[in-house]
């Protein structure tokens, strides 16, 4: 006597979900743009906590020592020149197009001569807080694409 027994599944839902998978992972542009946008954020509040990545506090120049108000931000050009682009396999963020902006990234000799030293004041960068935070960026895009 044999016995057979037969079971049906309907795959439907889970076929659809590794093909939203497969979709995310061959064209991820969505992430990286979410990514180049929390950058540019994350970048453009530094300016206002007058920090660097991980938190580390700028010297204050010598105009906010001298007259109060925020370093870096007179102006608010340079805070106002970061901008992000981003495509299927970048993120990026930045300032767009200020010459002055890598020395105060980097600090070094600037002004007539030479003369005067402008402190780092690193603006740009990621740190752990930020590297979980681009985790759960792309996680949140992997469930939505699990969950349909």
């Amino acid at each position: 006597m044999a016995v057979t027994y037969r079971v049906d599944i309907d795959d439907r839902q889970i076929n659809a979900a590794l093909n939203r998978l497969i979709a995310l992972g061959q064209s991820p542009v969505e992430v990286m743009q979410d990514i180049a946008i929390y950058g540019e954020n994350t970048t453009r509040g530094r300016f206002q906590a007058e920090t660097g990545p991980g938190g580390k506090a700028w010297k204050p120049s010598i105009r906010v020592q001298q007259k109060g108000g925020k370093t870096l931000t007179e102006f608010d050009h340079l805070r106002k020149s970061i901008t992000n682009r981003s495509g299927s396999d970048f993120a990026e963020w930045g300032s767009s197009d200020l010459p002055y902006a890598a020395i105060h990234q980097i600090g070094g000799k600037a002004g007539r001569l030479h003369k005067v030293t402008i402190p780092a004041r690193p603006y740009l960068g990621i740190d752990a807080r930020d590297e979980d935070s681009i985790v759960d960026i792309v996680n949140q895009h992997l469930a939505g694409a699990v969950n349909g």
